[in-house]
């Protein structure tokens, strides 16, 4: 009897929580996306968890998927997600639309993406009514400069900046996924106590039984294919250190709007014999991927924008070296992990670790990983709840 109420009271789902992100993991497979998804099915394990987003090949209009509860609306896909290398505006205004479908519910505390910020008013109007909190989650924090470059039009860049700035301050808390995120929003006047640094992105006990094949002169990378990964540079460092060691095999895995851009690169620097592109794997095959990553000799990281680099901390979390730029913008706890190296000599330094015999030398302060661990979900959100009022 007494064993029937101590279950029951354990199986009470504590908090109603909402995420709101217009691309939902593993039907849009994504850095952040992935991060969501893991603190998502985390939560589900103990409170209430709904997932609102643009319904992705293979989702239903509402479904639940490992405890999460999910609603989606407006069929979307990748090629309709991004126009002309940037986020569609019109994608965008209706994933805000869709966003109004929260007032039908009611929730404790609300976790929205920051992207396309767009919805960021409409989720602070619904907490205002219902007493709800609001949690933005932040990967990037873009200044004027990178607003008007990527809207190309300097008007429109310098309204996207006040806009997006404005935005981010109606959050009663924040999710950075970096000390540099963190950074970034107290330059915005945000308070430092409404700021909590996490980043669940390594999967302790899968990573742990992954096999590894033999080492054979192998380069990988695994992103969303956009121009700010800067493939032209990770090819022109494959070309480079091929022809020193001509047996390099090149592993590519990704999708997005410059698939076909660096295809062409590719034939176009000759290197269809050394590069092998492959298409992100689904989440039922992660361990292929996995694989794969602690089969390479290295993980090379060319990216002139990258707000943590998940697939960088799961490389090391296989024993695998990463090599980063010393352009990269990659935090201070993540770098510290790295080879960095000059873009100038970053070919020779990828040279030598292939050719070393113990690469595991190229890794560094492995002990910070622990930070990253998905073990981690619970306790964190634990603290947070605590600090916003809510009790579990």
């Amino acid at each position: 009897m007494y064993l029937f109420f101590i279950v029951a009271i354990l199986s009470v789902e504590h908090v109603r929580i909402a995420f709101v992100s217009d691309a939902a993991y593993p039907w849009s497979v994504g850095g952040l996306e992935a991060v969501e998804g893991t603190e998502a099915v985390g939560l589900a394990q103990r409170h209430q968890l709904h997932f609102f987003s643009l319904r992705w090949p293979g989702m239903k209009a509402n479904f639940v998927y490992k405890n999460v509860h999910y609603h989606t609306f407006h069929d979307i896909r990748h090629d309709r997600f991004y126009r002309h290398g940037r986020r569609s505006i019109r994608e965008a205004g209706l994933f805000t639309l869709y966003t109004l479908t929260l007032f039908k519910y009611r929730f404790d505390v609300i976790q929205v993406n920051q992207f396309p910020y767009f919805q960021l008013p409409i989720v602070k109007i619904y907490c205002m009514l219902t007493g709800c909190k609001m949690i933005i989650d932040v990967v990037e924090v873009w200044d004027r400069s990178y607003w008007v470059e990527y809207l190309a039009n300097k008007s429109a860049g310098r309204l996207a900046s006040r806009f997006s700035s404005w935005a981010l301050g109606l959050g009663d808390a924040f999710i950075a996924n970096s000390s540099v995120t963190a950074d970034n929003l107290a330059g915005l006047g945000i308070e430092r106590g409404r700021i909590n640094v996490f980043s669940p992105v390594v999967d302790d006990i899968t990573i742990r039984n992954v096999r590894q094949k033999r080492r054979d002169n192998t380069i990988i990378f695994s992103g969303r294919l956009i121009k700010e990964k800067r493939f032209d540079k990770w090819l022109n460092v494959v070309k480079e250190v091929s022809r020193k060691i001509p047996s390099l095999k090149a592993i590519l895995i990704g999708e997005g709007p410059e698939s076909e851009n660096i295809k062409k690169m590719i034939a176009n620097y000759g290197l269809a014999k050394t590069v092998e592109f492959r298409k992100f794997y689904p989440e039922s095959r992660i361990r292929e991927l996995y694989s794969a990553i602690k089969s390479a000799d290295l993980l090379l990281n060319m990216s002139e924008r990258e707000g943590l680099s998940i697939i960088g901390l799961q490389s090391l979390a296989l024993g695998t070296p990463v090599v980063l730029p010393d352009y990269s913008p990659i935090p201070k706890e993540v770098r510290d992990m790295c080879v960095i190296e000059s873009e100038r000599n970053i070919a020779n330094t990828v040279v030598k670790i292939l050719r070393s015999s113990n690469k595991k030398q190229y890794i560094r302060n492995i002990d910070r990983l622990k930070a990253f661990s998905k073990s981690n979900v619970n306790d964190f959100y634990t603290r947070m709840f605590r600090k916003l009022g809510i009790e579990e």
